[in-house]
């Protein structure tokens, strides 16, 4: 649902970010919203071979405010979305997302959930990837630093596959950079 809203545009995930931040239940529900431009499918790094065209992804995520303190750092509710612009795979996911907020403004995030995609999930279009199930796991890593109390920057990976639990498992990696707005 959240793809067919914010559509496959950067404006239009843009004005998706605008609106959220600005609503009323964002105050009473919402840590940060994050906003970023991601490589789609990119090679070399944990799928091992790419199928799908190089083109751009644009990410959406709400860091949710319930928050269980786990290990030095903070465990929260994501849920988010990474668009492609070309037509190639994107999906929606929910995630548990842990992360440790250093005193100099450096932070580092973990998590571990799971995916929708609209992609394939077999191998019969050499153009796509064949992800052999249409609900993969979905694990993120992010590294940033906060601006201010407010604002954020950050490099963000995330990759999907459905842990050998098929025949066809690809997977997917995609790696850019991400703002963030914290409430």
């Amino acid at each position: 649902m959240l793809l067919a809203v914010c559509g496959r545009s950067f404006g239009a995930a843009l004005l998706c970010l605008i609106f959220a931040a600005r609503s009323d239940a964002a105050d009473e529900l919402i840590h940060e919203l994050k906003l970023g431009v991601l490589s789609h499918d990119v090679p070399g790094l944990w799928s091992g071979f790419r199928r799908e065209a190089v083109s751009a992804d644009i990410n959406i995520e709400a860091k949710l405010k319930p928050s269980l303190d786990v290990s030095c750092g903070v465990l929260r509710p994501a849920l988010g979305a990474t668009i492609n612009t070309q037509g190639q795979t994107s999906h929606v996911y929910l995630d548990g997302r842990w992360t440790y907020d250093t005193p100099l403004g450096v932070f580092v995030s973990f998590g571990l959930g799971v995916a929708l995609h609209n992609g394939h999930t077999n191998d019969l279009d050499p153009h796509r990837k064949a992800l052999g199930t249409h609900g993969l796991f979905h694990i993120p890593a992010e590294i940033g630093y906060r601006l201010d109390a407010d604002q954020a920057i950050s490099a963000y990976f995330e990759h999907t596959s459905n842990a050998n639990s098929q025949t066809f498992n690809e997977g997917l990696d995609r790696l850019g950079v991400r703002y963030g707005y914290a409430f």
